[in-house]
């Protein structure tokens, strides 16, 4: 489903608990006049919706990459402690299928800054100037990751299961979007693996 096709979804969900809550504000003993301006304020605010949904279209999203994906490109914002701003890492990527073959979607991610994820994906899009194609893939969160010693810790993973890192607050636990998102997973980045095409004397 497109981005436009969520965004009309969201404004029936609300028009129908905005209907559902005037069907109740009916039968409360209001007089005429407050009933005909909150069914009036309720149709407003229902429209409203959709033209403000509008403006979420483009911001990179704090929920999980997909299993497989493609690097398009990167965008690395480093951490300011003068201004409170913990740093993020955005990941504009296009998912693969089981046999690396790109959807056709490209959708931005963000995750949360990390040295060696943020070496990584600079690294990333350094091969993609290059004409290398840049691929990428999320794992299970294994904390013992972190909890290793530096010079035994892969470079090339980095965990997600942290605070999202355009949120200068710390992220807001299990009400946190990352958390609701499922962004508990570690990404590797890599060089795009070969697409797995079907013998030739096959139709």
């Amino acid at each position: 489903m497109s981005m436009q096709g969520h965004i009309v979804l969201l404004t029936i969900a609300y028009a129908a608990l905005g209907a559902l809550l005037l069907a109740v504000l009916v039968r409360l003993p209001f007089a005429r006049g407050v009933k005909v301006a909150a069914i009036c304020a309720m149709s407003v605010f229902n429209i409203g919706v959709f033209f403000w949904s509008q403006g979420l279209v483009g911001w990179s999203s704090a929920t999980a990459v997909p299993a497989r994906f493609q690097v398009l490109w990167t965008r690395v914002v480093e951490p300011n402690p003068s201004r409170g701003t913990p740093g993020a890492i955005h990941l504009w990527v296009e998912a693969l299928d089981e046999n690396n073959i790109p959807s056709g979607e490209p959708r931005a991610f963000l995750l949360p800054y990390a040295p060696a994820l943020a070496a990584r994906a600079s690294e990333a899009q350094s091969e993609i100037k290059k004409g290398n194609p840049q691929g990428g893939r999320a794992e299970t969160y294994a904390p013992d990751i972190e909890a290793a010693p530096a010079e035994n810790a892969n470079v090339r993973t980095a965990s997600q299961g942290v605070a999202p890192g355009g949120d200068p607050s710390g992220g807001g636990g299990m009400l946190d979007p990352s958390v609701l998102g499922g962004q508990t997973k570690s990404v590797d980045l890599m060089p795009l693996p070969r697409p797995l095409l079907p013998p030739k004397d096959m139709p």
